[in-house]
């Protein structure tokens, strides 16, 4: 007797993974819209 599928895990993987991409998604347009930071002023 083949054992039955864990559809419940297999939900919850691509729930995670998807969940991963979408935050990498909203990190990398954060870092696109901050200017990058000029250098210190305190270092002359």
């Amino acid at each position: 007797m083949a054992r039955k599928p864990n559809y419940g895990f297999e939900k919850r993987q691509k729930e995670l993974a998807r969940k991963a991409k979408k935050e990498e998604k909203n990190k990398r347009k954060q870092e696109e819209k901050l200017p990058e930071s000029p250098e210190s002023p305190d270092e002359d």
